[in-house]
């Protein structure tokens, strides 16, 4: 479990750290100060997730971070596109960062109590 958060959340952000560079040159893009946003939160969320692989302290907590940032940037970015929010896309956002925010907490959880049996 914990190797699949790992891999999700660094996809997530080099995804959102991509996305960002790519609207960063496109002539009707996002503002600069939001592009420039979501590559920095991106590349921080790639970061967080080797500090979940190796369950560093605070690793969890920066990764969902950078979750709900991205994810507030992402309400802010729909409304600079469409003029509205759109639902479906927010609310599938939320669930796949519930789901990696899960797995790296079960995964970290589980893989402390296999520590803990070897030891025994």
């Amino acid at each position: 479990m914990l190797t699949a958060a790992t891999l999700g959340l660094a996809t997530y952000g080099v995804y959102s750290a991509g996305l960002g560079v790519v609207d960063f040159f496109r002539s009707p893009g996002l503002d600069w100060w939001a592009d420039l946003a979501l590559i920095l939160l991106g590349l921080l969320l790639l970061l967080s997730s080797a500090f979940v692989r190796v369950r560093m302290p605070g690793g969890l907590a920066l990764a969902l971070s950078m979750l709900l940032a991205l994810q507030a940037l992402s309400l802010h970015n729909d409304f600079h596109f469409y003029g509205d929010i759109l639902v479906l896309p927010q609310v599938f956002r939320g669930v796949v960062a519930g789901t990696l925010a899960g797995l790296a907490y079960f995964g970290g959880k589980a893989e402390q109590a296999n520590e803990a049996h070897i030891r025994e």
